[in-house]
């Protein structure tokens, strides 16, 4: 945006401030003439003129092709430069590590998947993530040196007053205190770490479906129950990092679990858990339960059930009662919180579609007095990675972008 009378700042700052525009509506829209940019940043042609030269100069944007389809000459096209710098992401679960780079657009150019040694392995944590990182870099055709930052998304959270990975007993290997200092002597880049349901609902907040709200909760259920909180456009983290570990929540219909976190449970991940829909499948009488790991028995088993007629009683109380438990800890957070949205996402929830979803926000309107809309996330393929990717592009484009340097 051009400065305006009374903007503070010298004209250096101002400068700076129209580069960040030009750069995040190159971003947003793509490719764009001088003319095109001129228009949407309120520039006269010559200030844009200028803004252009000075970005391609410094290696933020490249001039590529020409305009098509108007009479005469095709005007010059700008778009940012992808290879001015690289962010990467890790997923981390006790399962595999999951990494992936990305481009300076946000477009992934690399990824790699480690499987993560078992707890009797001996292969220390650091070794595996930086075998991972290192699978998506050379995918990527590039160095660890290219990579500008790093974003590390685990379950649970590593507590800021002490540095130790929190509510997540399940994570062999992820617990030393020392561990936040052994990965920044082995890492070249700097990096961050945060829960991976946060990182869900940052990808759904940059690229789905709750673009444009500063207040929503996401209810997260894959190998576990959690959910991310965000306030004012901001993840509310809390004072360990353990906001959001609805798992652990004591609720009606199942028993008190004492210990939690030794247990790695509570009361709302019995209940309401993936690994609650096949048993609750069994109990209804419901035949062929597909094997394998339980997500993903569960996931299957809600695809099924809602696609089948309103006749097919089995399947058809089974989504019902699991829209029942899942509504019975979400009433307590729309309770306390009274969000403006709440997504839903992990196979456990996107897979009844929208069926589920109806049945559910059904049932937290009777047990809550606060009434947010539901909606499904967008994000389906890989959302944690998605979200730590976004993550480490946010900062990477903070600190790219600032030409006042």
């Amino acid at each position: 945006m051009a400065g305006t009378a009374g903007t503070p700042g010298t004209p250096r700052v101002l400068r700076a401030m129209n580069d960040r525009t030009a750069l995040d509506l190159l971003l947003e829209h793509g490719p764009l003439s001088r003319t095109r940019i001129g228009t949407l940043t309120g520039l006269s042609k010559p200030t844009a003129s200028q803004l252009l030269a000075r970005l391609e100069a410094g290696g933020l944007v490249l001039a590529t092709g020409t305009t098509e389809g108007r009479p005469g000459p095709g005007a010059q096209l700008y778009e940012v430069n992808p290879a001015a710098a690289y962010a990467a992401g890790l997923d981390v679960n006790p399962r595999r590590i999951r990494a992936a780079v990305a481009d300076l657009t946000g477009r992934t150019v690399g990824r790699y998947e480690l499987s993560a040694p078992g707890r009797r392995s001996g292969t220390p944590v650091v070794r595996q993530v930086t075998d991972a990182l290192d699978g998506a870099v050379k995918a990527a055709g590039l160095s660890r040196s290219d990579i500008h930052r790093l974003v590390i998304g685990t379950p649970g959270a590593f507590d800021p007053n002490t540095g130790r990975l929190r509510y997540a007993s399940h994570l062999p290997g992820w617990h030393s205190p020392t561990l936040l200092d052994e990965l920044a002597a082995a890492l070249p880049m700097p990096f961050e770490y945060e829960n991976d349901v946060n990182l869900v609902a940052l990808a759904e907040q940059r690229l789905g479906a709750a673009r444009d709200h500063s207040d929503f909760v996401l209810l997260w259920n894959q190998e576990g129950l959690g959910a991310a909180l965000v306030l004012g456009g901001r993840l509310h983290r809390g004072w360990t990092g353990g906001a959001g570990e609805v798992g652990f929540l004591p609720v009606p219909g199942t028993p008190l679990v004492r210990q939690v976190a030794r247990a790695n449970s509570g009361g709302f991940q019995e209940l309401a858990g993936s690994q609650a829909v096949p048993r609750l499948a069994r109990e209804l009488g419901i035949e062929d339960i597909p094997q394998g790991p339980y997500t993903e028995a569960a996931a299957a088993l809600l695809e099924r059930a809602a696609a089948k007629p309103d006749d097919d009683k089995a399947h058809h109380r089974l989504l019902h009662t699991y829209a029942t438990r899942l509504a019975t800890g979400l009433a307590s957070l729309v309770s306390v919180l009274d969000p403006e949205l709440v997504v839903l996402s992990g196979t456990g929830l996107t897979s009844g579609g929208e069926v589920l979803r109806a049945l559910i926000q059904a049932e937290l309107e009777e047990l809550a007095a606060p009434r947010p809309r539901l909606v499904v996330g967008d994000v389906r393929e890989h959302p944690v990675l998605r979200g730590a990717l976004e993550s480490a592009l946010a900062t990477t484009r903070d600190e790219v972008f600032d030409t006042s340097r």
